[in-house]
């Protein structure tokens, strides 16, 4: 999203909140960030600790979350909604927004499925799976509409 380095990812974060809580402007990029730290408070705390989260290791372990990869997840989201890539995305997307009544519940569908893909491309050294992806954001309800 911003660079390979985590510090500097981190630092992305960490000063668009910490623009937005002084009232200084902000790239259209800080701005979405500060819109998803909005919907984060348990994450806002540490923000504006950078000292220390800066070098915080997150491991991965049941029930550690990494601040920095939950709220990135939620950007690259915004940003395939944005472009509807992978193409369909988009229509998924509103699909889970009308099943479930809930913005944040539906990008958090669509990121278990990301994070999901991302694991897998890691896990063993494939390339990203766009039909795979999508198939999952269909199962977790993206595939069909309620009923009125």
């Amino acid at each position: 999203m911003f660079s390979d380095d985590r510090e500097t990812h981190r630092r992305a974060f960490i000063d668009a909140w910490r623009k937005a809580r002084t009232g200084e402007p902000l790239e259209p990029l800080e701005a979405q960030i500060v819109d998803v730290v909005r919907e984060h408070p348990e994450y806002q705390t540490m923000l504006e600790d950078p000292d220390k989260v800066l070098e915080q290791d997150f491991p991965v372990e049941p029930g550690v979350v990494n601040p920095f990869l939950h709220l990135g997840l939620h950007i690259a989201i915004l940003e395939q909604l944005s472009t509807d890539r992978p193409s369909g995305i988009r229509k998924l997307y509103q699909n889970l927004v009308l099943a479930t009544d809930d913005v944040h519940e539906a990008e958090h569908r669509i990121m278990e499925c990301l994070a999901n893909s991302i694991w897998r491309m890691q896990r063993y050294d494939k390339p990203f799976s766009a039909s795979t992806y999508m198939k999952c954001i269909r199962r977790s309800g993206g595939g069909t509409r309620p009923r009125d």
